[in-house]
Parts: C-alpha cells; structure tokens; sequence
C-alpha cells in the first residue's frame, strides 16, 4: 500500500478485511522475527516469589524427590506390619513404646533417632519421618494406649506400607513438570518451592509504547470540544495485565511530523500502539504516516465496534493504531494487542472465560462484520424451563462505540459470527468475560 495511491478522505473502507484474516496477517509479521523456540523477547531469571503469571522460557524438571523420605500418612503410631498381623477389637496385638535413642525430637515431632525393632512401636504425627526398621502405620484410632505409656495394644492389622507416603509420592527426581511456553500459577510456584527450585528462566514481558493522539485531548478540565484522554491510560494498563510493559506517553497532536516522531521515539519498543486518528477522515493521519515511514499491512477490519484499525510495520516494529472511539480501541486492543503479547512470548492466548446466557434482546448485526454487543448478565427469576441456562444477558441500551460506560458497566460481551444477521432473543449465547483473565 503506498499513501500517494490511497485517497483515505474518499475511499472510506469499501473492503473490510475479515477479522481472523488481519490478525493472521499481524500474527505472521511477529513471529518471522522469532528465533526457534525461545521467545523473541529474550529470558531473565526471576525469583520464583515474583513469577506468578510469567512464562517459562526453558523446560523444568524436578531437582529432588517430594517428599524426600518415607513419611506417615497418619497421627498414630509407626510400627512393623509383621507385628500386627491378626490383630482385632477382640485379639489386639501388644506393643512396647520404642525407646528414643539419641534424645529429642526432630522438626516433625518424630522422636529423633528412634528404632523400630520387633515388638516395638514408635508415636508419629502426619508428615514425620517414618522411623528406621518401621513400614507402616497404624492409626491413633486403632490404638489403646496405657496410663503407663510404656505399651499398647493395637486392634486393627495393617500391611507393609500402610498409610506411608513412599519417597518421590509427590514428584520423582528429574521427572518433567512444565514445557517452555507454561504461564505459571501460584500452585506451580508451590510445587517449583518444593523440588527446590529459587529462581526460574522466564519470557521478558514485551514492551508497548502506546501513544494516545489528537488535537482535542486534554488531561483535565476539558472546555467545549476537548476531551479527557481516556484511551491511553486504558490501554497501557490492560497492558501490563496483559503480562507486557507499558510506556504511557504524552498526548500528541493531529500532526503528520509530530505523530512520526513519536512512532520513531518508540521503535525501540516491541510494539507501537496508538489511539486515534486511524480512519480516513481528514485529521486521521496514522494509516498515511505509518505507510510514508514503513508498510500497513491492514487497514479497515470486519468488526464492530471498530472496524478502522491499523495495523503496520515499521523498521520491522509492529504498529497498531486503534480507533479513537472509547469501546472501539476497548475491543480492538483485545482482538489484536492481546494475543500480539502472547506471541512475542512464542505463546497463545487463553480463550475468555464465558456465561451461557439466554439472549433477552435481539442483537443486530450486518453480515460480514463480526460484532461485540456489550452485554449484562442477571440470574433468571422464573422456573419456565429448567433446560434454559439460569443466566439472561441483556444488551446494553448504550450500544455507540463512544459510549465508554456501555462496555465498562457491562459484564462481558456476546460476539456475533461473521456469517450471520444478528441473533434473535430467546437464543442461548455465550457471553465472554474478556476482563477477567489476562
């Protein structure tokens, strides 16, 4: 695409490119740059109490057995099974307390150095060390302990192994936990804790400079035709949600030099995401400087709210320009900067989490375009049919994609498909929580 050949203040969007076909297009313009299997944003070691979230960027295998000794499974009392065989309510088996040979106790409260030998049995408590010539255990339960505390009668068998964790129940050492790519959650640090493991090789986050433009932004106070700039501060923080990092800059002006400037200042960057100026009115002037300082590989997609995105590269730097209206850059920051993230990393993105619903209203929609109705969602409060989901979505009157409280009051989204016409009320729809996961 060349800028002289495009006349973007008459040519509007007359073909739309399909959605899935544009994030193709910018998916493929990111990862020619990756190298093999190792994330293009490189790897660092982080302390593993600061990886929650992160993604593995090397294979982990286990260091060491968990646990690393045979431990009870039970309070009760360590014993040999031999010993216990035929034991009943009616015939239970006597047992003499296993003296402590060393003194004290260890840090599970098993008497420390205690032997088991034949006719004998030692206390333990869940988690301790299974004492030395013991192999099972027998539940306090099944124990009638004397005033005495020298013996005991057992009133229930066991066999060899009985209520002991074995060495490596858990996990086995070098057995294989997590593939690079993994995004670690707080129970994957608990079990890296328990192999041994301190730090791990994680994904850089990408880095996404995001640039808000337009001449009638102001931060605050705005008079008549000014607005307060929104887009960027939502941009840059379902940035950082998104696992990448964020440089929110200064609002620039509706001016070729001064918004090429502010694309070069941040080629540096992973990525380059502006708000604003990306349709073909006259002061929308992104799509024509992206094109004079590198290539836009799509501009005007089959979705709405929004369908004037950009998307380009420059000097080998992705550049996604969003619409300026409030939802529209809101929905196309999720179709196309969130996964973006995702594959510097070499990854995917998780699906949104979603509600089945019964639709209360019709959603319009023109083929062709796929469409994001912001929806809220309530519980049913009728027992006409038990089959229906339990939930209604009803679409939000304020549908305008300027209306930026229509999609942050909402409670997710309903995207109607490409190939059809809107959805009747009455269907059952899945309404997508695209907040609530990065």
């Amino acid at each position: 695409m060349n800028g002289a050949d495009h006349d973007r203040t008459t040519a509007g969007f007359k073909v739309r490119t399909p959605v899935d076909e544009a994030r193709e297009t910018f998916k493929e313009a990111i990862t020619e740059r990756l190298d093999g299997d190792r994330p293009f944003t490189g790897a660092e070691r982080v302390p593993l109490e600061t990886a929650d979230g992160r993604t593995l960027a090397a294979t982990i295998t286990a260091d060491r057995n968990v646990p690393h000794y045979e431990r009870a499974a039970m309070d009760g009392y360590a014993v040999r099974a031999a010993d216990t065989f035929g034991a009943s309510n009616r015939s239970p088996e006597l047992l003499r307390i296993a003296d402590d040979a060393g003194g004290g106790d260890d840090e599970e409260g098993t008497p420390a150095n205690t032997t088991v030998t034949p006719g004998t049995a030692a206390r333990v408590h869940t988690g301790s060390a299974l004492p030395d010539g013991a192999d099972a255990v027998v539940m306090i339960e099944h124990v009638d302990e004397f005033d005495s505390a020298a013996e005991l009668e057992v009133t229930d068998a066991v066999a060899e192994g009985e209520n002991v964790a074995p060495v490596g129940e858990d996990v086995d050492a070098d057995q294989h936990l997590y593939d690079a790519g993994h995004r670690l959650r707080p129970s994957d640090l608990g079990l890296l804790r328990s192999v041994g493991r301190r730090e791990v090789t994680v994904a850089r986050p990408p880095t996404v400079g995001v640039i808000p433009t337009g001449e009638e932004l102001v931060e605050r106070d705005p008079g008549p035709g000014e607005v307060i700039e929104t887009n960027g501060l939502t941009v840059s923080r379902l940035v950082d949600r998104w696992g990448g990092r964020a440089t929110y800059r200064d609002v620039v002006t509706d001016d070729a030099d001064s918004l090429r400037v502010a694309i070069e200042r941040d080629l540096t960057k992973d990525i380059v995401v502006t708000t604003g100026g990306s349709s073909v009115g006259e002061r929308d002037l992104l799509p024509e400087v992206i094109d004079d300082i590198g290539e836009v590989l799509v501009h005007g997609v089959g979705l709405k709210p929004g369908h004037p995105v950009c998307l380009g590269l420059v000097e080998d730097t992705p550049v996604l320009a969003l619409p300026g209206y409030p939802v529209a850059c809101i929905v196309n920051a999720v179709q196309f900067l969130r996964p973006a993230l995702r594959w510097f990393e070499g990854t995917t993105p998780d699906p949104h989490p979603t509600t089945q619903a019964r639709l209360e209203r019709k959603i319009p929609s023109e083929p062709g375009t796929r469409t994001f109705a912001r929806v809220q969602v309530s519980r049913r409060d009728d027992d006409t049919d038990a089959a229906e989901p339990a939930v209604v979505a009803t679409p939000t009157r304020a549908s305008g994609s300027g209306v930026l409280s229509s999609v942050a009051l909402a409670d997710g989204w309903v995207v109607v498909p490409d190939g059809r016409e809107g959805i009747p009320a009455g269907e059952t729809v899945a309404v997508e929580n695209w907040e609530s996961n990065p």
